[in-house]
């Protein structure tokens, strides 16, 4: 019995040293995060630091005056990187200064140029990186909440410009899409957008804009803001993505869905295109409400802009079948968020699969870049040859001439070109003296103005 009490007490005692081992026990024993890294990303109106970590993080951000300073404090952290490389002559930040604080936390001051409106968060790990702390520093006017602009356009005389907003994909600490030998969707598509905006602005009666124009991010919702300021009559954003599998090949054109996609790899592609927002620091949703029509949802399957959508991108895919593989034969649709324009015909055009070796190398070069750069081109202006904005330049042309050109592609039928263009059968055969309805890939023939 004596044996046996000792031995309760002694396992009671070890018990007890255990629990006040762990209520005593100091949090400076846990391991301290690492900051690993830094990048510094700059945009026209906001930079980007982005800090890499070696787990996630708490942290909270205090901006002082009197010099302007940005104050970040990560609990639980040190430094393991310099910042002496990071250039920040094109930014708002003087100098980055850091120090111990608290014992185990880190502190991190920007001194600033200007006042900043900043915003941090993190992310977790992804196929690029591993964990990471955001902080966003956005200079310049706060942004208003947009009402729809009033028809402000680039005139020639009384003739406006059709307006295109050229879009590439993802940009910044957002690469989109890895290819073989480390090739990035973000400078492909950059590359082509450039080449489309050069060919666009020359051409009479076009103006071209990109919502961005270097390697930085924008949201996917402020996209279609950039192509709502500048009154745009199309926006057209350009990616080059990958899926699960290698083989998966070709080109493809998309415009909106908020129902169902059009087959799975459609559904994939927009959920992992709409994933990308979550760099920005917040999640978006199809079915959220949209920010520039606050209280109304989207639906653009009835209206006339997803009608123009879809008539632009047939005549976009049909364009690209000349130079690529073409992955579907139609136009898909997905709930892609940089699409949600309820004013403006928006298309997505993916311009192969980056995941595809082949692919990626033709994507990688500049003849392939300016060979799709120029059936996009052609795309676009043929869709405008026949829906010219009205008070355009195009459309008052067209009003002179009375009639336009329209060349036979493979799957043309008379009956299909006669409904795209919005005339009669028999009109469109005796424009072109027709005996019957036989056509011929390459023929060119006479629409009459409807």
């Amino acid at each position: 019995m004596k044996c046996s009490l000792s031995g309760f007490a002694m396992v009671t005692r070890i018990m007890v040293l255990l629990v006040l081992g762990l209520l005593t026990a100091s949090p400076v024993l846990a391991k301290q995060v690492s900051v690993t890294n830094a990048r510094l990303w700059n945009a026209p109106d906001n930079s980007r630091l982005v800090f890499d970590l070696s787990a996630g993080v708490e942290h909270r951000i205090l901006t002082l005056t009197q010099p302007d300073r940005l104050v970040l404090d990560i609990v639980n952290a040190k430094k393991d990187a310099s910042f002496a490389s990071l250039d920040f002559s094109a930014s708002p930040v003087k100098k980055v200064r850091s120090a111990p604080r608290n014992g185990s936390d880190l502190r991190i001051v920007l001194d600033l140029k200007q006042k900043v409106r900043p915003k941090s968060f993190v992310l977790k790990p992804n196929d690029q990186y591993g964990n990471r702390l955001v902080l966003d520093l956005h200079y310049g006017k706060a942004p208003q909440r947009e009402s729809k602009p009033a028809k402000q356009l680039t005139t020639v005389g009384k003739k406006r410009d059709i307006v295109v907003m050229i879009d590439p994909g993802h940009g910044g600490e957002d690469p989109g899409a890895l290819g073989p030998n480390r090739v990035k969707e973000k400078n492909v598509v950059l590359a082509i957008a450039k080449e489309l905006k050069a060919k666009i602005g020359a051409k009479q009666g076009y103006k071209a804009y990109l919502t961005r124009s270097g390697d930085y991010y924008v949201g996917l919702r402020k996209r279609s803001s950039l192509a709502r300021k500048k009154n745009a009559d199309l926006l057209v954003s350009v990616h080059a993505d990958a899926f699960t599998k290698p083989q998966a090949n070709g080109a493809s054109v998309f415009a909106l869905s908020n129902r169902g996609a059009t087959s799975e790899a459609a559904r994939w592609l927009a959920r992992k295109e709409n994933a990308a927002d979550l760099i920005g620091g917040g999640g978006v949703s199809i079915d959220d409400k949209d920010d520039m029509l606050a209280g109304v949802l989207l639906d653009l399957s009835s209206t006339a802009s997803l009608k123009a959508s879809l008539s632009v991108g047939d005549k976009v895919l049909g364009s690209l079948g000349s130079v690529a593989r073409l992955h579907k034969r139609h136009v898909q649709q997905a709930g892609f968020v940089v699409l949600k324009s309820p004013d403006i015909p928006s298309i997505l055009v993916e311009t192969g699969f980056i995941s595809n070796p082949a692919e990626s190398r033709r994507l990688n070069t500049r003849k392939y870049q300016r060979k799709i750069a120029d059936s996009i081109f052609s795309g676009i202006t043929g869709y405008f040859a026949s829906n010219p904005p009205p008070g355009s330049f195009i459309a008052l042309k067209q009003d002179s001439v009375g009639s336009f050109s329209y060349v036979v592609r493979k799957g043309d039928t008379l009956s299909r070109i006669a409904s795209k263009n919005e005339v009669s059968l028999k009109a469109l055969r005796s424009a072109n003296r027709l005996d019957n309805d036989r056509l011929y890939v390459g023929q060119r023939l006479t629409v009459p103005k409807s």
